[in-house]
């Protein structure tokens, strides 16, 4: 692994989950901006567990734009949650997620949801690029990954991804952002 500034740059074998992160960005980059966050940014950096989800923040975007992202994402991934698109984008719209697979798959799964509070508008502008096997990937900065695993999600598989990541990223992460994005946290929330 290598560090420049905002970007890692990451020589690892791709695997299931992966290819599955990647055919899903690919497809979603199209359409709107991302940032990947939770479990699989610390199963990116070599945490060794299973997650059977993919934790996904997009941008708020209005009916028409989400039709046109939701038919691409149907050519090679079905929506678990529901097949009418509107009430899908009313799920989105109410600060919910969905959940889209690889077609006759239900496990793993993206799990996308609209970028609603201030800790996930700041992740989606604050996002880390992550170059792997050719692709780009944005990932949630990991001065904002590991308070918020500690205080939001603070299950003790968290509290394990944030000490594994603190522990990958010492000397390459602001701890004065780290306490910043904490107090945030802190304040407003989730």
């Amino acid at each position: 692994m290598k560090i420049k500034g905002k970007v890692v740059i990451l020589d690892k074998i791709l695997n299931n989950l992966d290819k599955l992160v990647i055919d899903f960005v690919n497809v979603l980059k199209r359409h709107t901006d991302y940032v990947l966050v939770s479990g699989y940014v610390a199963i990116l950096f070599g945490r060794s567990r299973i997650s059977e989800d993919i934790d996904i923040l997009i941008p708020k975007i209005d009916e028409g734009n989400f039709k046109k992202l939701y038919k691409d994402l149907s050519k090679e991934f079905w929506c678990i949650n529901e097949e009418e698109i509107s009430e899908l984008f009313e799920l989105l719209q109410t600060k919910h997620s969905i959940r889209f697979a690889r077609k006759k798959k239900v496990i793993p799964n993206i799990e996308l949801k609209f970028a609603d509070s201030l800790i996930d508008k700041e992740t989606l502008k604050e996002k880390a690029k992550v170059k792997i096997r050719g692709v780009t990937l944005f990932i949630s900065p990991i001065e904002i990954q590991i308070p918020y695993k500690l205080i939001v999600l603070g299950s003790e598989k968290d509290k394990e991804d944030a000490l594994h990541l603190k522990e990958v990223f010492k000397g390459h992460v602001s701890e004065e952002k780290i306490k910043y994005y904490e107090s945030l946290i802190k304040e407003y929330g989730k």
